[in-house]
């Protein structure tokens, strides 16, 4: 027997409440722009600081508008772009505007990410002054040739001297790592993958390179140019990062990021548990479920802000807010939503979580379809916590998976 309709209000009111809530701010403007880049992000030697702070200012307080009722911030996440490059008065003033909206939970982790150039380890010293807790590092690579063929502006040498001087300010560091270059071998991959898990960082983001359109790598691509690995060795490589980190003690949670139990990043596991985040800034996106009382039933309401900086600062200047897009998703959608992002997960999707969310599950997933991933390899499905996870091989072929068991 299906339970009352106010017996489910209840229920999924009750699962939102104690679901994690948070904020992303972005910066868009970088120093300059790396060739594999898809990234909302803009070169600019001068910004007006000023007016774009304050232009931030007023369409946070806009979207706290648009939650009546919210739980406090679990975690705040300056993006970008450089957002290293922000001035820490307006990173102090935008921590303490959050927390006045918002309120914040006792353990609030708030990240921002960072480059190893001498300027940006400058200012993120000063931005633990600001609130900041935690730093994520592009390193990207632990091989000078490798920096040179990104487009990065650091050395090996300045990277580690960047972490060593971040590290003695901040208790959460974590680096980003592209593997799969052209020609890389499994050798090389190892031996530079070992020399990042020597450092004993608590977290690391290992990304294989892909070319995504729009690039200057895409661009190169289209001409002929060989930019990344081809799909069988880049599996193997990924094959060797999962044996050595978990060796380490620093297991994948998620298909590209890696940590030691407790140090998950909370923010990102946000998004990928399609749990609830406002996003300020050019391009910044925001998802976030209400209960709309005509309708007697939970909304996920999904916002996209502008992507131009000028365009997106006219609009928040005129009418408070840079929103150029607000849907609401169907049942359907988020259920899709939370398979799609929950499969990169370790732990994998909790079904029942999503029925009381998004309805029945016949409606969104193709059971039959489950069963033929169980049957080669690809799924495990606990029946006692109603959880489905991808295995390795699955891992490596999620895009087929999905496109095979979602309605």
């Amino acid at each position: 027997m299906d339970k009352p309709k106010s017996h489910q209000k209840d229920t999924a009111v009750c699962l939102l409440s104690n679901r994690p809530f948070g904020l992303y701010i972005h910066w868009p403007f970088c120093r300059a722009k790396c060739p594999y880049c898809d990234f909302n992000s803009h070169v600019r030697t001068t910004v007006d600081e000023q007016a774009f702070g304050k232009a931030l200012l007023t369409e946070m307080t806009h979207m706290a508008s648009l939650l009546p009722e919210h739980p406090s911030l679990s975690s705040l996440f300056f993006g970008g772009g450089t957002p290293s490059l922000m001035p820490p008065w307006l990173v102090e003033q935008l921590i303490t505007h959050a927390q006045n909206l918002f309120g914040f939970t006792a353990d609030i982790e708030i990240t921002a990410e960072a480059n190893p150039t001498s300027i940006e380890v400058k200012s993120m010293l000063e931005f633990r002054q600001a609130g900041i807790n935690r730093v994520s590092m592009g390193v990207q690579s632990l091989d000078d040739a490798n920096l040179k063929f990104l487009g990065r502006e650091h050395t090996v040498k300045d990277a580690l001297a960047a972490l060593d001087t971040v590290r003695a300010s901040f208790d959460a560091v974590s680096i980003d790592l592209i593997y799969a270059f052209p020609n890389q071998s499994a050798k090389a991959w190892r031996t530079m993958l070992a020399e990042a898990l020597s450092l004993g960082l608590g977290h690391m983001s290992l990304y294989q390179l892909t070319i995504e359109a729009g690039t200057i790598f895409h661009t190169r691509q289209r001409k002929g140019e060989v930019m990344a690995l081809d799909d069988d060795r880049a599996a193997d490589l990924y094959e060797i990062t999962q044996e050595m980190t978990t060796a380490a003690g620093l297991p994948s949670y998620e298909i590209s990021n890696h940590a030691a139990v407790g140090q998950e990043c909370r923010h990102n596991l946000n998004y990928w548990q399609a749990a609830d985040w406002i996003g300020i800034g050019p391009g910044a996106h925001g998802r976030f479920a209400v209960f709309e009382p005509k309708r007697g039933c939970l909304s996920r309401i999904a916002t996209m802000i502008r992507r131009s900086p000028a365009g997106w600062l006219n609009a928040v200047n005129t009418r408070g807010h840079g929103i150029e897009k607000k849907e609401i998703d169907t049942p359907k959608d988020w259920a899709h939503e939370m398979v799609m992002m929950g499969l990169r997960l370790s732990d994998g999707i909790h079904l029942d979580t999503i029925k009381v969310l998004c309805g029945p599950v016949e409606s969104w997933l193709d059971f039959t379809a489950v069963d033929q991933c169980i049957e080669s390899g690809w799924l495990h499905h606990d029946h006692k916590t109603s959880n489905i996870v991808a295995t390795l091989d699955g891992r490596l072929r999620l895009n087929h998976i999905l496109s095979a068991i979602l309605i």
